[in-house]
C-alpha cells in the first residue's frame, strides 16, 4: 500500500491517491470513490481486497480541497456523522468528477497496468460513479448504494459503458419513490443493470458496519467480482 500523487486538471493543487498492487501485473485498474467519511479504513481494506482480486487498486482523496487525507469513522459517534455531512456540502461535485477522471488518465498509465480502467463507488461514491460512467472515458462502472441518481436520470443517454447498480430496499437515504424512479430510468439501457437487495440499508456492504449483512453482500460483491474481470480482464 503506498500513495500516489496525482495533478488537478485545473491547476490547484496536487491531490493524494491511496494505491495498492496486485500480486501479478499488467493488471486492469479500479478507481474506488470514497464514501463521505474519506479514504478510511473502510476504503483502504476495499482497495486491498480489489487488489486481492489481482486488480490495480486507487483510492483518491476527493475531499482534498475542503481538507487533505480525511479519514472519518462512522462508528465512532455523532461528531464523525456531523464532519462527514459538512464534507459532502461543501463538495464541489463537478471538480470532484474532474479529479476522477484525472485518476482514471493515471492509471491508464501507470506501469503494470493494462490501459483498461473501471470505478467502484459507495454511497457519495456511488452517486460518483454514474457520473463517471456518463462523463468519462473509463470502460465500466460499479455504483454501490449510490444516493440522489434520481435526480440524474436524464443523463442515462449518455452511458455508452456497462454500469452495475447495487441498490439497498431499505436504504433510508434512497428512499422507495426513487428507486422506482431509478429503475424506471434506466430500464432497457443496453449498459447499465441494476440489482435490489430486499430488506438490507443502506452501507449493507460495509464490512464491521451497522448495516453490514453478509448474504446481501457477498451475492453483490459476487456479481461486482465477475464484472470487472469481464470488463477489465
Amino acid at each position: 500500500m503506498s500513495s500516489l500523487s496525482i495533478q488537478a486538471t485545473d491547476g490547484t493543487g496536487r491531490f493524494d491517491t491511496l494505491l495498492v498492487r496486485p500480486k501479478s501485473e499488467p493488471a486492469g485498474c479500479v478507481v474506488l470513490i470514497q464514501e463521505i467519511f474519506g479514504v478510511n479504513a473502510a476504503m483502504r481494506a476495499l482497495s486491498e481486497w480489489v487488489a486481492d482480486m489481482g486488480f490495480i487498486a486507487l483510492c483518491p482523496d476527493l475531499f482534498w480541497r475542503q481538507e487533505p487525507n480525511v479519514d472519518l469513522d462512522p462508528d465512532a459517534g455523532q461528531a464523525q456523522w456531523e464532519r462527514a455531512f459538512a464534507l459532502m456540502n461543501g463538495f464541489d461535485q463537478a471538480k470532484g468528477l474532474d479529479d476522477l477522471a484525472a485518476t482514471i488518465a493515471a492509471a491508464r498509465a501507470l506501469p503494470g497496468s493494462n490501459g483498461k480502467v473501471g470505478t467502484m463507488g459507495f454511497c457519495l461514491g456511488g452517486r460518483m460513479a454514474w457520473r463517471t460512467a456518463v462523463g468519462t472515458d473509463a470502460e465500466c462502472h460499479v455504483s454501490y448504494y449510490g444516493v440522489g441518481i434520481e435526480g440524474m436520470l436524464e443523463d442515462a443517454p449518455q452511458i455508452k459503458h456497462p454500469l452495475l447498480m447495487h441498490i439497498a430496499e431499505k436504504d433510508k437515504f434512497v428512499p422507495p419513490e426513487a428507486q422506482a424512479a431509478i429503475l424506471a430510468g434506466v430500464k432497457g439501457h443496453p449498459q447499465v443493470t441494476a440489482h435490489v437487495y430486499p430488506g438490507v440499508d443502506h452501507a449493507f456492504a460495509r464490512m464491521g458496519g451497522h448495516a453490514w449483512d453478509a448474504r446481501a453482500a457477498t451475492i453483490a460483491n459476487g456479481r461486482t467480482a465477475e464484472f470487472l474481470v469481464r470488463h477489465l480482464g
